[in-house]
């Protein structure tokens, strides 16, 4: 069966945007945030998934995104 679209309410309006977070030990002590991913987000529901952005490619992101 394929799926398209956001699979929590089926809607193909979706954005992305870059964040950083910190980890675990010294760099959330020092508040190095050295993790970043894109996340990308159902504009209508809000459903979101996050991506390592440094094993990610943009242009496959939505194409996880919506199955």
């Amino acid at each position: 069966m394929s799926q398209n679209g956001c699979i929590k309410c089926g809607s193909t309006n979706a954005d992305k945007k870059e964040v950083a977070m910190t980890g675990t030990g010294l760099s959330k002590m020092f508040d190095v945030q050295n993790n970043q991913f894109i996340v990308v987000y159902c504009t209508d529901c809000g459903y979101s998934e996050f991506y390592n952005k440094k094993s990610s490619t943009g242009s496959n992101i939505f194409d996880l995104f919506f199955g």
